[in-house]
């Protein structure tokens, strides 16, 4: 999936992080790059987090509606901002690059078009806000 964080109220376009190739190649090889998962320092990879999160000792909390659990972990670049139900979502500086690494358990995932679309999708565009999903 791509995502872009969001650390401000502007909208954001995501960064492409497959390679572009030239326009005379072979149309197989281009399609094959096309289908390629997002990958590199560009590439935004989201998790979800079901249980609860302890960071530094310290239990997560949702500023917004004061959820606990069921985290979307969006990792971008040496980032990792945590998004809740209510589209909550800030930056957390207590999670390393590594840390998201150990959490992500596959290299396939779902690609969505847009940023809008994958949210809904996962649920985390707000409709489910004071909701746990099991």
């Amino acid at each position: 999936m791509t995502l872009v964080p969001r650390t401000t109220n502007r909208t954001t376009e995501p960064a492409l992080a497959l390679p572009v190739l030239p326009t005379d190649t072979d149309p197989l090889l281009q399609l094959q790059y096309e289908t390629l998962p997002a990958d590199g320092p560009g590439a935004t990879r989201c998790v979800g987090h079901p249980h609860k999160l302890a960071l530094g000792g310290i239990p997560a909390m949702c500023s917004a509606c004061r959820a606990r659990r069921d985290w979307l972990l969006i990792n971008h670049g040496r980032s990792v901002w945590i998004r809740c139900r209510c589209s909550n979502q800030w930056l957390e500086p207590e999670i390393s690059r590594a840390d998201f690494g150990a959490l992500i358990g596959g290299p396939n995932g779902t690609t969505y078009p847009s940023v809008e679309e994958g949210l809904a999708a996962l649920g985390f565009d707000g409709v489910f806000a004071g909701t746990y999903l099991e």
